[in-house]
């Protein structure tokens, strides 16, 4: 990795403070595309553990795995982990509903418009069935079946999935990964950050070493030791949207129901996950200490899960919200370092696969422009915010009367939220801007989920004769149906391509 093809400057010398999921993905990564004219060195201290958060994931992470080469059934196998199809939401409208954001379309789009001002219409007339009828993914989730590759029967899209792992496993399989390409690590606890100019020179260990570099990776996780430890950068908060502060996690002992889909069950202060892995299953309460103390916390999580705890419970406490700036100086602040949001929606692991591949094309020689710095930042922040908006929305369109949800539906909107409810429930349209993470089908799965009906729908929709609309309607379901009846059951899919050993 330390040749310089090309010329005869020095290597680009990359520090990473911090290992953990975020640390050895950006290690993989660049261990797997700066072959020539980089030095890349990650530094960690075995002493500190890692949040160990995100282990629900979303598809593009098959991307991301595929672009390193690796083997996704080796992947599952090294980490424990299982296919998911979509999260399901319970108790998020009123206690006794649930509803499935599922990966993947809705029905089949028409002429001009989306599938979904047809439903509305067919709804409107009582010829439509519930909007998880309409999808591949919730239906196969639903019969905990699972399938990759080429559809089983014709006229159906192929299934996307993407996974939970043991995120602790993972990067233990990515720095093996990323050492056998030529990424160095340094054990050793960062006790000092030496700044030169604007930027980093240097980090110092506890053992007295002196770590210099040209471009610093921050991926100290909640401490961010050098954008904002060293750098100062600042912190934009989203508690008063979003109040969860605390969160408490525990593994539980698992009795092989190995559902394909994660669980976000809403409880009196916040929310706790579920996410089946082979070994275990994950649990976690997400929750808001102005509502709820720590010891409630827990002992509501203790009430909820099934299985035996197999580890002490981890307790975290998080600000919602982001740093003023994700690259400072000679400072890339990747996954919590750069800021913080929830995981209801499974977005932790992605957020680091997204600055990943945004520093790859913006990556700086051994001079940055502050131009470079400017786009990185303009592009996470308008990420971020969209991300930001999509969970906001689970919390606002609520109709639980604790204290904790009345305070949160009552909380004012941002605009570019507030916009968007309103679009849809007036008209129905849903307006995706630019690359934003979340689809049109996406937002529509949640706001009806939640309870959020379109009062109209395009007029485009009624140029469909009534019978040939009620046809439509019950065919898509009848053949996804028939689709999912020939996958195999989950676990059964598991134990032939990935069991663990």
């Amino acid at each position: 990795m330390a040749s310089n093809v090309g010329g005869s400057r020095a290597p680009l010398r990359i520090v990473i403070a911090g290992g953990g999921t975020a640390g050895w993905m950006a290690a993989a990564a660049f261990g797997r595309f700066l072959e020539h004219g980089f030095d890349v060195r990650l530094v960690e201290s075995d002493a500190i553990g890692a949040v160990g958060v995100g282990e629900s994931t979303i598809p593009q992470m098959r991307t991301f795995n595929h672009a390193l080469g690796l083997d996704e059934d080796a992947m599952l196998r090294a980490c424990g982990g299982t296919f998911k199809l979509g999260i399901e939401f319970v108790g998020w409208g009123a206690p006794d509903e649930r509803y499935m954001h599922a990966f993947g379309d809705i029905g089949r789009d028409v002429g001009l418009i989306p599938f979904q001002h047809y439903w509305q219409r067919a709804r409107a007339a009582g010829l439509a069935a519930p909007l998880g009828a309409y999808s591949l993914n919730e239906t196969a989730a639903r019969t905990r079946r699972m399938h990759r590759g080429a559809p089983a029967t014709a006229s159906v899209p192929p299934m996307p999935y993407a996974f939970h792992i043991d995120a602790g496993r993972y990067a233990a399989w990515l720095r093996r990964f990323a050492e056998a390409r030529g990424v160095v690590r340094t054990e050793g606890r960062i006790v000092a950050v030496e700044r030169e100019g604007d930027g980093v020179a240097a980090v110092l260990l506890e053992a007295g070493e002196r770590i210099t570099g040209d471009l610093f990776l921050d991926c100290t996780g909640f401490r961010a030791l050098l954008i904002e430890g060293a750098l100062g950068v600042g912190f934009e908060g989203w508690a008063h949207w979003l109040p969860c502060d605390r969160a408490v996690a525990l593994p539980t002992a698992s009795h092989g129901d190995l559902v394909p889909y994660t669980q976000a069950i809403a409880m009196p202060a916040g929310w706790r996950w579920r996410i089946p892995l082979q070994h275990r299953v994950g649990n976690g309460h997400v929750y808001a200490s102005a509502f709820m103390d720590d010891e409630a916390a827990l002992a509501g999580l203790l009430a909820a899960v099934d299985g035996a705890p197999l580890a002490e419970p981890n307790r975290l406490r998080f600000a919602a919200g982001r740093r003023r700036a994700a690259w400072a100086g000679n400072v890339v602040a990747m996954g919590l370092a750069s800021g913080f949001l929830e995981p209801l929606e499974s977005t932790s692991i992605y957020l680091v696969q997204s600055a990943i591949a945004r520093l790859l094309k913006l990556l700086p020689g051994h001079t940055t422009a502050a131009a470079q710095r400017r786009e990185y930042n303009r592009q996470t922040d308008f990420e971020l915010e969209a991300v930001r908006d999509f969970i906001i929305l689970h919390y606002h369109a609520n109709r639980r009367d604790e204290p904790f949800w009345r305070a949160v539906r009552a909380q004012p909107l941002p605009d570019s939220l507030a916009t968007r409810i309103d679009l849809y429930r007036s008209t129905g349209h849903i307006v995706r801007e630019h690359e934003e993470l979340f689809t049109e089908v996406g937002w529509l799965q949640v706001l009806e989920g939640q309870g959020l009906a379109a009062a109209a729908y395009s007029p485009l929709a009624d140029m469909i004769a009534e019978p040939d609309l009620a046809e439509y309607m019950a065919t898509i379901p009848a053949l996804y149906a028939r689709e999912a009846q020939r996958y195999p059951a989950h676990a059964d899919f598991i134990a032939r391509h990935c069991a663990a050993r």
